[in-house]
């Protein structure tokens, strides 16, 4: 039952701090209704704005001899002379974005060729008995004579 008269004292604590600011703000309210009231109507001062900095046009950049490369891989552009003397900073990105993606394919389509060579000549080798088994057998089988060898020798 403690815990339940503490849950009240902390409740009307929360009350009593609610009841000051709507009271609070009653009274800014009915303050400033008086000044409309008595006709000192006062308008809000509007600060002056500062002047905004936007451009009205995409800034441009001078590209260098590798991201005149880049616009050419990715298609953009045919020919290097193509290429103007200054393109938008977003074409770029866009050129470079084109060419991660098709970098990605490439990996993609190398990586299925290694595994299908490397499943080409484990079949090939397994024709062969060269697996793995039988190499691990043949070498412990010379370690163990080389060892036999040394025992002989000694």
């Amino acid at each position: 039952m403690g815990s339940l008269s503490g849950l009240r004292l902390a409740a009307g604590s929360c009350f009593r701090l609610c009841e000051r600011d709507v009271s609070s703000s009653l009274r800014l309210n009915r303050s400033s209704d008086l000044k409309r009231i008595n006709g000192f109507c006062t308008k809000p001062q509007e600060s002056p704005r500062a002047p905004s900095r936007t451009y009205n046009r995409v800034p441009l950049h001078k590209p260098t001899d590798w991201q005149k490369k880049i616009l050419i891989w990715s298609g953009r552009f045919k020919k290097e002379d193509e290429i103007p003397e200054t393109v938008s900073l977003e074409m770029l990105d866009a050129a470079k974005n084109k060419i991660r993606v098709k970098i990605s394919y490439l990996m993609i389509a190398l990586t299925v060729v290694g595994c299908i060579f490397m499943v080409i000549e484990g079949k090939k080798a397994a024709q062969r008995h060269e697996t793995l088994t039988s190499l691990n057998l043949e070498k412990k089988a010379r370690l163990r004579e080389e060892a036999a060898m040394k025992a002989k020798t000694e």
